[in-house]
């Protein structure tokens, strides 16, 4: 069985769960490699809601191992508050599996995300504050606390020690804050060892001997391929690798094991948080785009910016991801509107740019340049082939389909499991 990567194509919000959903119903092992609870997923499953931020989707699947990666940063809180919403729910949550060297958001650095957001003012990188970005910054200056190391009480203190250091002359001196004490942090980081130690384990062995035996290992991507830290529209970005690669460093498989890369895009497009946007809009379309699409974070509950469907930015994603196929989400959302618009290059400095510009200050003066085609008005949210779908929408997808740089194998028509057109399949054959 094949090891399949699932990513967003966009700026994240593209209902990644659904479609890590549906294909976790065939996997026997789903992966979140990235990222933290600075993002999340709605699924709805026979007609129930749940909102995952820091769980991967496959919780939800009977049989299948939920796996988190040693690419993501933990906050134990937020796990275990997961976690206890989920079996309350009667969802089985006790196949679980952590990488010991997935890295912890200990409290000093979510009051350090906050602070130096209010800090930079205009300046901000439109964060939710949960620390992700500082505990990806203590990986790489190699002074972060990992799982492992809450089952060693003397390194755990002599880390939370080592840290402590520089960030309360950083929190005093510079942001007239109260120091942070030692005994505080690591009380309340030791508290869930206990509870965190049976789900602990070396997660890269674990997944390649899966595929070794021929089972089924799906990653799913947070975030998306213009939030990534290097191919991102950077600062305006997530502190991890949300791209394909990512996959590889932050679960321990290697590149030469994924058989399929799916990105997920939907049929117009948003964004949370600060950054350029070229498609965006201002007026009553991207009122409607919201308001109907329901575009409100799951994590923050910010309301979405919103815009029409932009061909660049899926070429670049099927470029940097090595992308087989595309899931196109949320079509239903443009029933009713009369000519949809769709960006197929960007006008800079008056020069036509088909792909999207090498640098972010062109990036950021792109201008749309659109083709219109037509809408249509019938309910779609019982199609299941793509015969099913009036022939303008039909147009409407195949025009998207032959700019975008690949192939459009499924098609969300409503938000549940159900509602997909699936036109290839999305598993290799």
């Amino acid at each position: 069985m094949p090891a399949i990567v699932l990513v967003g194509a966009q700026w994240g919000d593209e209902g990644k769960g659904k479609a890590t959903d549906a294909l976790g119903a065939e996997a026997d092992y789903v992966v979140k490699f990235n990222g933290g609870n600075n993002a999340g997923h709605t699924v709805v499953v026979d007609g129930e809601k749940y909102a995952l931020h820091l769980l991967p989707s496959g919780i939800l699947t009977p049989g299948c191992t939920p796996v988190i990666g040693n690419g993501v940063v933990i906050d134990l809180a937020v796990l275990f508050e997961e976690i206890d919403g989920l079996t309350a729910r009667g969802i089985d949550c006790s196949k679980l599996l952590i990488s010991a060297n997935a890295h912890l958001i200990p409290s000093y650095n979510r009051t350090l995300d906050k602070t130096v957001e209010r800090f930079l003012g205009k300046r901000k990188i439109g964060t939710t504050g949960r620390g992700i970005g500082p505990t990806y910054a203590d990986k790489m200056s190699r002074v972060g606390i990992r799982v492992q190391d809450l089952f060693d009480e003397n390194i755990l203190r002599q880390k939370i020690e080592g840290a402590l250091d520089a960030k309360n002359h950083l929190l005093v001196k510079v942001f007239n804050r109260r120091a942070i004490t030692v005994d505080e942090v690591f009380e309340e980081l030791i508290s869930y060892a206990d509870r965190l130690r049976p789900m602990v384990t070396d997660t890269g062995k674990t997944l390649v001997d899966a595929l070794d035996r021929g089972e089924m290992v799906l990653f799913e991507g947070g975030q998306a391929t213009l939030l990534d830290v290097d191919h991102g529209n950077y600062p305006f970005v997530t502190s991890s690798n949300a791209t394909s690669g990512g996959a590889c460093t932050g679960s321990g498989v290697p590149p030469t094991r994924i058989d399929r890369v799916i990105a997920v895009a939907k049929a117009y497009a948003t964004r949370v948080g600060e950054g350029p946007f070229p498609t965006e809009l201002h007026d009553e379309w991207g009122d409607r785009l919201r308001d109907v699409g329901g575009e409100f974070g799951t994590t923050t509950g910010r309301p979405r910016r919103c815009g029409w469907y932009d061909a660049p930015i899926s070429r670049y994603a099927a470029r940097i991801n090595g992308v087989t196929d595309f899931v196109l989400t949320k079509l239903d959302v443009l029933t009713g509107i009369e000519r949809i618009p769709v960006c197929v290059a960007y006008e800079v400095d008056g020069e036509r740019h088909e792909e999207m510009p090498m640098t972010e200050t062109g990036f950021h003066h792109a201008k749309p340049i659109y083709e219109y085609f037509d809408g249509w008005t019938e309910d779609i949210s019982a199609a299941r082939t793509f015969d099913d779908l009036p022939k303008a929408a039909q147009v409407y997808v195949s025009a998207l389909e032959a700019i975008s740089g690949q192939r459009i194998s499924a098609v969300g028509v409503g938000p549940s499991r159900e509602q997909t057109v699936v036109r290839h399949s999305l598993l290799p054959e």
